[in-house]
């Protein structure tokens, strides 16, 4: 009965119409839940203690965790488990590692009891009133599901997005690779954000006037809405911008990182997402940052030509749409490969389409992403014809961007890191023949050849 849990407690009971038990570990909080929402108060039924949970559940029972990832969850798996019976279900509801998701899946087979692991992405508002929800685990437990659900998850011109994706740590896995495109969208936003404020000058409430006017266009996100907001609010105490008074370092809680895990284990290069996740770790150490500052501070940079004009800015919008096409590209890459991998066969037109109303990452370019998939196959989004032609358009804005920001001495690393992987994604002919010669000189690692068939080995003149 956290923030989440009793948001979506209150959704079920709410938009859903379903009689909801209710347990905490302390046990008043699942009492303060009811009694802070007279409205639904007969719907809601507080519960003493886990044998007095299970009780009020009628069979076949439908059970919903939402506790914070690793061992929370085995914790409550463990003591809520021996109570269940054969046709009951268990979904974790929270962030979970879709590793720790196959693991418990594969405890509960042979018990008749089902585990369901369920990504829900929207936060505080999206749990109470629709979030965007990602089903994993076995087709028919989603069957028995789907009434539940679909009544709770947000619309988009009236279709839930909630569906199946696939089985064990499916559902799980791309609510990952959603909160890995989350972050690098969000370190690109912040990035424009510091070029306006440091190299332009611009003051917080100039700024949310940018941003929402790039609401309007190819940006219209909740993640640019929420940045206009966030920039226009006002500090009660000090009268000022309130974003100027907050400290600039941010943690995570696991699913950034576990994005670019996997993307390095299925060996797609998820540079952006990457990039993202670094910079929130170097966020983190302010005091390592102050003091490099002071010892850096004589460094000279040439000073950047960005301008405050209509074209300067629809420089700096262009490179961001263009950087935002690339790290879903990466986010998609991962997800195939991922379903290539563990025969899950994601439907990844689906994806977006759930995407669309509920979650953090929602926009009008999850419109694009579906498209794309429904005119065929799609080998990478940047190969898409329509987004071919958008990265066309705009690689020239994010090049100069990034080439200024550069030479301003003002950090742009998940816009950087976009614009090189395009670069390395588009060049037929790389560079890692030389590391094979290296690996083959050192290590005898062996390499292909261009010009025929087979591996070989070279007898490398001796060195040192």
């Amino acid at each position: 009965m956290g923030t989440m849990g009793a948001n979506l407690a209150l959704n079920f009971a709410d938009n859903g119409g379903f009689t909801v038990a209710l347990s905490n570990r302390t046990v008043e909080k699942a009492y303060g839940v009811r009694d802070d929402n007279p409205g639904l108060a007969e719907r809601l039924v507080p519960t003493d203690s886990i044998e007095h949970f299970v009780a009020t559940l009628k069979a076949p029972r439908v059970v919903v965790l939402m506790v914070n990832a690793g061992k929370p969850v085995d914790d409550q798996i463990a003591l809520v488990l021996p109570h269940l019976e054969a046709g009951d279900i268990l979904i974790d509801a929270g962030n979970a590692d879709f590793n720790d998701t196959v693991r418990r899946e594969r405890a509960v087979q042979g018990t008749g009891i089902h585990f369901v692991g369920m990504g829900v992405s929207g936060g505080e508002e999206g749990a109470r009133h629709g979030p965007s929800i990602m089903v994993g685990g076995d087709r028919a437990v989603w069957e028995r599901l789907k009434p539940l659900l679909e009544p709770i998850a947000a619309k988009f011109d009236r279709v839930p997005c909630v569906d199946w994706l696939g089985p064990d740590g499916a559902g799980h896995f791309v609510k990952t690779i959603h909160n890995g495109i989350e972050y690098a969208d969000m370190q690109m936003i912040a990035e424009i954000y510091g070029i306006l404020r440091d190299a332009l000058g611009l003051q917080a409430r100039e700024m949310a006037d940018i941003f929402a006017d790039w609401n309007t266009r190819d940006l219209q996100s909740y993640l640019i809405e929420i940045t206009a907001a966030v920039l226009a609010e006002r500090d009660p105490e000090t009268g000022g911008p309130l974003v100027d008074v907050i400290v600039d370092e941010a943690g995570q809680k696991g699913t950034g990182r576990w994005s670019v895990i996997e993307a390095q284990k299925l060996g797609v290069g998820a540079t952006t997402l990457e990039a993202a996740v670094s910079a929130r770790g170097i966020s983190s150490r302010r005091e390592e940052r102050a003091e490099a500052s002071r010892l850096f501070d004589g460094v000279k940079v040439a000073r950047a030509e960005f301008h405050m004009s209509r074209e300067g800015l629809a420089e700096l919008e262009a490179a961001l749409v263009t950087a935002k096409i690339i790290a879903y590209a990466q986010g998609y890459a991962t997800l195939a490969e991922a379903s290539a991998e563990f025969q899950w066969d994601l439907p990844l037109g689906q994806i977006a389409r759930i995407w669309r109303a509920g979650c953090i990452i929602r926009s009008r370019f999850l419109d694009d992403i579906t498209r794309a998939y429904e005119a065929g196959a799609v080998v990478n989004l940047l190969q898409a014809p329509s987004f071919q032609a958008r990265i066309e358009a705009g690689q020239e804005a994010l090049r100069r961007v990034v080439a200024k920001a550069a030479l301003a001495g003002i950090p742009v690393p998940a816009l950087a890191a976009a614009l090189s992987y395009f670069d390395d994604y588009r060049r037929a002919r790389g560079t890692t023949n030389l590391t094979q010669g290296q690996r083959d000189l050192f290590g005898a690692h062996t390499f292909h050849r261009l010009d025929r068939e087979g591996t070989f080995h070279h007898q490398w003149p001796k060195i040192g």
